[in-house]
């Protein structure tokens, strides 16, 4: 997978609403009306996530989930961290 490059990055990111660089990351925080479902949000996404076979980095805080994707093999985003994103989005909405 090809890493993008800034200029790719920014355009990609523009289309996302809600979604921030991180570094070498995009990170999004999705609020949820509570544990339960943070933790049913999380376990939808883990199921897309294997069989994408690209995973994120997760962290929940009692209501509030926060996703980071990057590409570690190849240094930075590629496509998958967008599509990645693009699904977790429209998950997280339905």
């Amino acid at each position: 997978m090809t890493r993008l490059l800034p200029d790719e990055v920014n355009a990609r990111l523009s289309s996302l609403p809600g979604w921030e660089l991180a570094g070498e990351a995009i990170r999004r925080q999705f609020v949820f009306s509570g544990f339960p479902e943070a933790v049913a949000f999380v376990v939808r996404l883990g199921f897309t996530a294997e069989a994408a076979d690209h995973h994120p980095e997760i962290e929940i805080a009692y209501k509030r989930v926060t996703l980071r994707y990057s590409t570690h093999s190849a240094g930075g985003l590629t496509e998958k961290d967008f599509a990645g994103a693009e699904g977790a989005t429209a998950l997280a909405m339905a």
